[in-house]
């Protein structure tokens, strides 16, 4: 369950302040860097220094041990505290930066080619998991310091370098907020543009379920294996080719979602990966079936963000993007603020039976197939592929 909230909760928790005030922000900011690239400029000093901090995190506490005569027990209670204010300090900007960086692509990319740009971007990112996976998953826990560093660095060179060499486009003048106190103004507009309307809120249920799928085995996949007695090294290797087949699929995925629109290709992918929790609750019992589970989990969970990386790049008005899918964003931490500690808490009142995260898997990537269905009707109706013009 601490699990749960460190990893889903408080990111979500956060997220539902940072993402909506982030991304109606930057709809409407104007500089010469233009309205994405200063909020990323911005935030990755201290996402690095946030990794930094929690490579250091044991010593860090030591240091406090020393100077305050905390003991043993209170030690260990510190060092929870420091890796939670840390992991904490890396969301709030993380968020902010991920907040934006999907309305930056939304900015430059071409509509045409866009769900051919997220299949490539997918393939870069799988080969950095592949290498994570394979040559470092088994020396985590022996060299976790080295490792939160070099994430650190590689982050902080990578954007550094995407925020000099990336330049915006023009854009029109933001919308006026009428009043003399733009606060509340600007909350009802928030509210009116994004909630205000039924088929985004379709569009917000059927992202949220989509990616929440695979959301009670990714958290515990770690803990599972070794119930069984995986060992890293297989965990990571298993990891590692989830990866290498999701490369060879991602452009192509990509290609055929322009083809045939990502939501189409998204409801495919729904329904497969729910036949694969079927498979995995009743089949995994040792550690081959795991991981074997692992890689159809993996794969399958893939597609689906494959899929669907650039629904909302097709769906949603560019003129508010950022905006609109901030609020899908809060919606997003609200379910997984009380999703993720749930299934934490049904599993430690159960003895841990980890099974029930493929149970769990199933039943909601059935929901999110019949609301996404209902969506894929209304967008059809609305036009299509062909004639479809996003509400505003």
């Amino acid at each position: 369950m601490l699990t749960a909230i460190l990893l889903s909760s408080l990111p979500a928790a956060l997220g539902l302040v940072v993402g909506p005030v982030i991304g109606y922000k930057s709809d409407r900011l104007r500089s010469r860097m233009g309205r994405r690239i200063p909020i990323l400029f911005f935030s990755t000093p201290f996402i690095v220094l946030s990794m930094v901090g929690l490579a250091f995190c044991p010593q860090l506490v030591e240091a406090m041990h020393r100077g305050s005569g905390i003991p043993a027990v209170g030690a260990h209670t510190m060092i929870l505290v420091v890796m939670g204010c840390l992991w904490a300090c890396f969301e709030v900007f993380c968020i902010a930066a991920n907040t934006v960086f999907g309305g930056l692509v939304n900015d430059i990319v071409p509509q045409a080619v866009i769900g051919r740009f997220f299949g490539l971007f997918r393939a870069i990112s799988l080969v950095a998991g592949m290498i994570f996976y394979f040559r470092i998953m088994g020396k985590a826990e022996s060299y976790f310091m080295w490792i939160f560093i070099g994430i650190g660095v590689l982050y902080g060179v990578g954007f550094i370098l995407m925020c000099l060499n990336l330049k915006e486009g023009d854009y029109p003048p933001p919308p006026a907020v009428a009043g003399r106190s733009r606060l509340l103004p600007a909350f009802r507009s928030y509210l009116k543009d994004s909630y205000g309307c039924p088929y985004y809120l379709l569009f917000f249920a059927a992202s949220i379920l989509s990616g929440l799928a695979s959301n009670p085995f990714n958290i515990y996949s770690l803990f599972y294996a070794k119930s069984l007695g995986v060992s890293l090294d297989a965990f990571g290797i298993g990891i590692a080719l989830t990866y290498a087949i999701s490369l060879a699929l991602a452009y192509p995925l990509g290609a055929l979602a322009d083809r045939f629109h990502p939501l189409f290709v998204n409801l495919v992918a729904l329904a497969l990966y729910a036949g694969a929790m079927v498979w995995g609750a009743f089949t995994v019992r040792n550690s081959s079936t795991y991981l074997v589970a692992l890689v159809l989990h993996g794969v399958m969970s893939g597609i689906i963000a494959t899929a669907g990386a650039s629904i909302s790049q097709r769906l949603l008005p560019r003129s508010k993007f950022t905006e609109i899918s901030s609020a899908g964003g809060v919606l997003n931490s609200l379910m997984l603020i009380l999703v993720a500690p749930a299934m934490g808490a049904v599993l430690d009142a159960y003895g841990h039976a980890y099974r029930l995260t493929f149970v769990a898997g199933f039943l909601i990537a059935v929901a999110a197939l019949v609301v996404n269905f209902s969506l894929y009707r209304k967008f059809i109706a609305m036009g299509g592929a062909e004639r479809y013009i996003a509400p505003e």
